[in-house]
């Protein structure tokens, strides 16, 4: 069985919006709901772990001892970091990092043992070289975004990289499919509370289109690892 991870709130309801999933139909557990579907012959599991890094950690945790999971795929929403993208880009990661895991004034941002490197070649994807990063703090703030932009990351998100390490702690698989919903704004030229809060409405006004263009037309391609011709 797949894992779906989907975490925020705004995440979940566009994915049961799409899969035409009644409330009543999902199970819960102790992260949230989750439902079970077929794609082809693949069976899914979708599940909710609401946000930051440790209920992704462990709603995945769960499912991956409950179904004996083969493979978890992380789909949902990011900030922009890298501005040579826009928003609704559905980026796929070859590299999911952790950057709130050292002392950065005395020590590199990001440790290379809180880095896991994803393989895409089994499948029939060509993306380019794109960095996730990971932290509890969301990126809003200007100062932030700017510190993870010159450190050559490309998008961020608050469980991604996080997941992707307690998958390689079990020996499972993890894809990330990620769309910008939205880019940090400089606070500075306006007053910082109202930034949030618009930045807030761009997230669940965009949260949707993000949801559908990843089972649209990315989710197949990664269910599935390519079949080579002998």
């Amino acid at each position: 069985m797949i894992g779906i991870s989907i975490a925020t709130e705004w995440e979940w309801n566009a994915t049961l919006n799409y899969f035409n999933i009644d409330k009543v139909e999902c199970k819960n557990y102790p992260y949230g709901e989750y439902f079970i579907y077929e794609i082809g012959d693949k069976k899914l599991v979708f599940y909710q772990t609401g946000a930051r890094k440790v209920n992704g950690v462990g709603a995945t945790q769960y499912m991956i001892s409950k179904f004996n999971l083969e493979k978890v795929i992380v789909a949902g929403t990011c900030a922009g970091i890298d501005d040579k993208y826009k928003a609704l880009d559905i980026l796929v990661p070859n590299k999911a990092v952790q950057y709130d895991c050292t002392v950065k004034e005395v020590e590199p941002l990001i440790k290379k043992s809180f880095v896991v490197e994803i393989d895409l070649s089994d499948y029939d994807y060509t993306g380019e070289n794109i960095i996730i990063g990971t932290a509890d703090k969301a990126v809003v703030m200007w100062n932030d975004y700017l510190e993870l932009k010159n450190n050559g990351i490309t998008i961020a998100d608050t469980e991604s990289a996080a997941i992707a390490y307690i998958c390689r702690k079990n020996n499972v698989e993890c894809i990330i499919i990620k769309g910008i919903s939205d880019f940090p704004t400089d606070e500075l030229l306006s007053d910082k509370y109202k930034s949030n809060e618009e930045q807030i409405k761009v997230y669940i006004e965009n949260t949707p289109k993000v949801m559908e263009k990843i089972f649209n037309n990315y989710l197949n391609i990664f269910i599935e690892k390519r079949r080579i011709k002998r």
